[in-house]
């Protein structure tokens, strides 16, 4: 019988029970969410009169995670409304229940004897064929099976999800001898499918993959810190994106995982080794007073880091190690940290830095090294292969590149004859793989990447519906770029138009790219994708040209690149060949405008789309106003009795308050995904699920949309929108120029000085929405918001 997952339970309702329990419902598994019964009634309880009876007594832990679901931040939940697939028990009352769940994770007190006892429990109750797992980041999954009968052990095995698995991407699997090859093999395929994860396969060792290379090298930097007498913050200033590693670096990042929970997954492998491996997992005394004193890190308050008031606003603090007194926080600034910030691949950062001889250099080497020394050494002890080791380092710990890859940017042989002359020893297979001519851990063949594995090279194995473009142009997929987009042959007929600009930005190089692309498709493809795979998607136009021109009163230039924009955008609305956008990260401004006129979208689940103009003193200029407000009336039933005030009234708030989507369903509720638009769990596979989109259009024989014209709330629905807008200003909740944008916005959403329920055509709201944006454009407040935007990130308010 097929194994399938269409209801879970989750057993503990602690941060990573909620947590999961939450990602269960946001891709759409009911999920029962239990706990144990509560000792005793509290005080608000009894006030209320409940009994020990009472449901609410009895299932109280698991009532308080789902408040804290929507209260977290960031949200475990993708919209609020997930949170009603998830229901309530406890396990006196309900393991009864778990006789109707398909997939059962335990995710209780890191004990050994507890979980065998709940296990013990769940056996009694489970159906046969029910999977069965435990969360736990480090205990023997098969110590936890033992004494249970075989349908159990056939089904049971680890799942490590890495906390908040809403937003960590790795899952890690962690099959016994006695799991089932099945199950095993249909769990990383759900894990990814389904789940949006990307999974590794772990042996049953202490603390699996990601925690065992990870808490090693935060243990050697601890320890070197200690050694040579560098700062926590001139640590901190070397190992974050310098190195591409997460901006939290190392001991930001132990604040924000809580010293008690590092300290216990240390400690844990500390309890299973021997001799020098033992050493490094010995925690240094300092780290257990700070968790003696209480000083977590961000839980607590205060860990590494301490955020104090000073005269200057808000100050943060670094620890002394030595004293445990906070200081001032320091950086590491040396000429080859400032000449690394100009190189322009991450490799290339890292091989300066680990080569180099200054105070930067010689610590990051005394970091690395071990690391990479202690990968190879565990490589076939944890994991089958080293894509395991390296995959699982860069989704479970941020990291931009695993230790493998790690040691092919920095050279193997070069930087194993260094090691060696220092004394240390590298594993046998390392040296054996050098000494037979091969120079790196992987190698691009064919357009396929391999590694090397015992002796030979071997295909990297992914999911098929993993898409690399890089590859796609290794390959001779590249059908023309210029110095903003590529354009690129996906197969089967399809196109994919990527962005390479600087952040995505859009420019004029865009805008051409957009045009020879729809030119080439429309003669030679079935449809085509815009997509990328960069940090975001596009983060919108480039405000810097924007601005530029404005100051320089060059009207007439900046007139032309937005009727450019608008005319493109109209060209993809109305394409022969049907377009389909692949939306992730960051869709703002542009990046959303772009994507609403395309036949249809498919969005990554993490996906934070919006029309953002206005916190830099615009409105949206390329069709965004017309886009999102066309949308939303043709979302009205036809033939019924239209509240279109409502719905402008609706755009209005959504642009003027520069709404965006925390995710994909919520993009979904703000009016930007439509119900024939696609959400895409895993990130990975987005590119491939936008091109059967485009295929499946293809096939049905696409037709553009009929132009049609829209119906506005001219004159009075303007006064309607200005009465709102006076009405914020007056409560002094906006400032002048905020009610001079909202007066601009409404105009246009309006659709200028016409009778209410005029139907107007699309270019007539672009020529209000141009000229709305050219006229702020010009605004002195507008053009002092762009430029602080540019410098300081972030916008202003005046």
């Amino acid at each position: 019988m097929a194994i399938t997952i269409q209801k879970a339970a989750v057993l503990g309702s602690g941060v990573m029970g909620a947590g999961i329990a939450a990602h269960l419902a946001n891709v759409g598994i009911p999920t029962l969410l239990l706990d144990m019964v509560p000792r005793e009634l509290s005080d608000a309880e009894k006030s209320k009169g409940l009994t020990e009876e009472s449901p609410q007594y009895r299932n109280r832990l698991t009532l308080q995670a789902k408040e804290r679901m929507l209260k977290q931040k960031p949200a475990p939940l993708a919209v609020k409304e997930n949170l009603d697939l998830i229901s309530v028990g406890n396990f006196t009352d309900d393991l009864s229940k778990l006789n109707d769940v398909d997939w059962i994770i335990e995710v209780v007190v890191e004990r050994l004897d507890v979980k065998r006892q709940i296990f013990e429990q769940v056996e009694q109750f489970r159906k046969k064929g029910s999977i069965i797992s435990s969360n736990t980041s480090g205990i023997s999954i098969d110590a936890m099976a033992m004494d249970r009968s075989d349908d159990f052990k056939k089904h049971f095995l680890g799942t490590h999800f890495f906390n908040p698995p809403r937003y960590l991407k790795l899952l890690e699997i962690i099959p016994t001898e006695d799991t089932s090859p099945e199950v095993a093999s249909f769990m990383k395929e759900f894990g990814e499918n389904i789940l949006g994860k990307g999974v590794v396969v772990a042996k049953d060792t202490p603390n699996f993959i990601a925690n065992r290379i990870g808490t090693y090298g935060l243990m050697v930097t601890v320890q070197e810190m200690m050694k040579q007498g560098y700062s926590v913050g001139e640590i901190d200033s070397v190992t974050g994106p310098l190195i591409g590693r997460p901006k939290s670096a190392t001991f930001r990042t132990l604040d924000v995982v809580g010293l008690d929970t590092f300290l216990h997954v240390a400690r844990n492998v500390y309890d299973q080794v021997e001799g020098k491996e033992k050493e490094v997992f010995d925690v240094p005394p300092f780290l257990n007073e700070m968790v003696e004193k209480g000083w977590m890190g961000s839980k607590s308050g205060q860990g590494f880091y301490l955020k104090q008031k000073s005269k200057q606003g808000g100050e943060i603090l670094e620890l002394d190690p030595s004293t445990l007194e906070y200081k001032p926080r320091q950086k590491l600034k040396t000429p080859t940290t400032e000449q690394a910030k100009q190189l322009k691949t991450t490799e290339q950062k890292v091989k300066a830095l680990l080569y180099s001889k200054d105070r930067a250099g010689e610590m990051l080497w005394s970091i690395v090294k071990p690391v990479l020394i202690y990968s190879a050494e565990k490589a076939y002890e944890i994991a089958d292969d080293i894509v395991a080791i390296d995959n699982a380092m860069k989704w479970g710990f941020g990291w931009e590149h695993g230790p493998f890859e790690i040691w092919d940017a920095i050279g193997v042989s070069e930087s194993v004859k260094r090691m060696e002359e220092e004394g240390e020893t590298v594993p046998a297979w390392i040296h054996e793989m050098v000494e037979g001519g091969n120079t790196s851990f992987y190698q691009t063949q064919n357009g396929g990447v391999s590694f090397y594995h015992k002796g030979d090279y071997k295909k990297v194995n992914e999911n098929p519906k993993t898409v690399h473009l890089s590859l796609l142009k290794n390959k001779g997929g590249l059908i023309t770029k210029n110095t903003g987009a590529s354009l690129i042959d996906m197969g089967d007929g399809v196109a994919c138009l990527e962005f390479t600009s600087p952040n995505n930005a859009i420019g004029p190089d865009i805008i051409m790219m957009i045009h020879k692309a729809l030119e080439e498709v429309e003669r030679n493809y079935e449809g085509l994708v815009i997509g990328n795979q960069g940090k975001n998607f596009c983060v919108g136009a480039n405000l810097m040209l924007i601005l530029m021109e404005a100051q320089d009163d060059n009207f007439f230039e900046l007139d032309m690149m937005v009727r450019q924009f608008q005319n493109t955008m109209n060209m993809v609305r109305y394409s022969k060949k049907p377009v389909v956008t692949a939306n992730f990260g960051m869709s703002l401004g542009g990046g959303a405008e772009i994507s609403m006129p395309a036949a249809e979208m498919q969005m990554s689940a993490e996906t934070y789309m919006g029309l953002v103009e206005v916190g830099v003193g615009l409105i949206p200029g390329g069709g965004g106003n017309k886009e999102l407000l066309r949308r939303q009336v043709e979302r009205l039933p036809k033939g019924a009795k239209l509240d279109l005030q409502g719905v402008v009234n609706q755009v209005f708030e959504t642009i003027a308050m520069a709404k965006v989507s925390t995710s994909a369903q919520e993009a979904a509720k703000l009016g930007y995904l439509r119900p024939q638009d696609g959400i895409s769990v895993n990130g990975d596979h987005l590119l491939y699920d936008a091109k059967q989109r485009v295929l499946s259009l293809a096939k049905q024989g696409y037709q553009p949309p009929k132009r049609s014209k829209i119906p506005v709330v001219g004159e009075a629905g303007y006064a309607t929108l200005c009465l709102g807008a006076e009405t914020m200003r007056f409560g002094g909740y906006v400032s002048d120029h905020d009610l001079k944008i909202a007066k601009k916005l409404a105009f246009v959403l309006a659709g200028g000085r016409v009778p209410e329920g005029t139907l107007v055509d699309e270019q007539y709201l672009l020529d209000l929405e141009r000229e709305a944006f050219l006229s702020l454009a010009g605004e002195p407040k507008s053009q002092a918001r762009m430029q602080h935007m540019l410098t300081k990130g972030k916008p202003l308010r005046n």
